[in-house]
Order: structure tokens, then C-alpha cells, then sequence
């Protein structure tokens, strides 16, 4: 599965993957998989990923085309 949204949701910002690999504590390789899609995203990635752009997990999932976050 390739996660288009995470791309999208950093490219929306103008960030670069190292940029968003700082954020999350890790480095711009391993982010680099999500992106692709050769790696999934752990559960805690997820989490900070939507409390970051400030969606919910199932819009970066694709599950919704809703942003917006669940209260």
C-alpha cells in the first residue's frame, strides 16, 4: 500500500522528507519507506502524523476523504 496522503499532506506544507523525519524522530530513509509504501506506518507514526497536520488516521489511511479530526 502506498501512502499518497502522508506525500501530499508534506508537500502541502512545503516540507521535505527530512524536514518530516525530524519531526517524528527518525530518519529520512525509513520515512521515505512510508511514503512509498515499503514499509507500513506504525501505529505511534500514525498517531503523531495526524496530530501533526492535524487529521484523523483515516484520512491518511484513505479510509475517509474527510480531514477533519474526530472529537
Amino acid at each position: 500500500m502506498k501512502y499518497q496522503r502522508i506525500r501530499d499532506l508534506r508537500e502541502d506544507r512545503d516540507m521535505n522528507q527530512t524536514e518530516i523525519a525530524k519531526v517524528l524522530g527518525m530518519s529520512q530513509t525509513g520515512y521515505s519507506k512510508y511514503e512509498t509504501g515499503e514499509n507500513d506506518i506504525p501505529t505511534a507514526v500514525l498517531i503523531k502524523l495526524a496530530k501533526f497536520y492535524g487529521t484523523s488516521i483515516d484520512y491518511i489511511l484513505g479510509e475517509t476523504d474527510n480531514p477533519q479530526r474526530y472529537s
